[in-house]
């Protein structure tokens, strides 16, 4: 089994995800990174060139080849489970940890993501805090139902989230495959 880290942009996926892997000495696979990787190009470059449904395509077939994997911590993209067949591929392969802040701290870590000017989607600072809002509104419900771990990553850095995340990884009963 697998630990899938889901959550909106600047939840903490990355950065928690990297540390969190070499806690477990396992691998750490970024669905974004390897959509990059394949289309050579950036995220950005990706929703300007193939809009939002070019790069869900192309995200669900990355989904499709890491949810083959075993042992891995595995970030995905903000809006993978807007696609059903990625929400079923997913919860198939791994437990789904969901990291969690309000709606101000994304915008904040968005704000300060030194990648967001080159490589992530276009960013409109003006209405962004409320197209976080209204991003987290739509997609609440979704991550909420898919989750099998829930981890507020809004107060804490991420090593305490990969540290939280590992106790539950490492307290679990290793032939479930779950956290409890």
């Amino acid at each position: 089994m697998n630990i899938v880290l889901i959550g909106y942009r600047g939840c903490g996926k990355s950065t928690a995800g990297r540390l969190l892997a070499q806690r477990l000495g396992w691998p750490f696979v970024d669905t974004d990174a390897l959509v990059q990787h394949r289309s050579g190009r950036t995220i950005r470059a990706v929703f300007t060139d193939l809009m939002e449904g070019g790069f869900r395509v192309l995200e669900s077939e990355v989904v499709a080849e890491v949810s083959q994997l075993d042992r891995h911590v595995i970030s995905t993209g903000g809006g993978v489970l807007l696609r059903p067949e990625n929400v079923t591929r997913l919860r198939r392969c791994g437990t789904l940890v969901w990291i969690t802040a309000p709606a101000e701290v994304l915008w904040e870590r968005i704000l300060t993501d030194a990648r967001r000017r080159h490589e992530r989607p276009e960013t409109d600072l003006a209405a962004g805090l409320e197209v976080v809002r209204q991003a987290l509104r739509t997609r609440e419900s979704i991550y909420r139902q898919s989750a099998d771990v829930i981890i507020d990553g809004s107060d804490c850095s991420p090593d305490a989230v990969a540290e939280r995340i590992e106790t539950l990884v490492r307290t679990n009963d290793p032939s479930s495959g779950k956290p409890a």
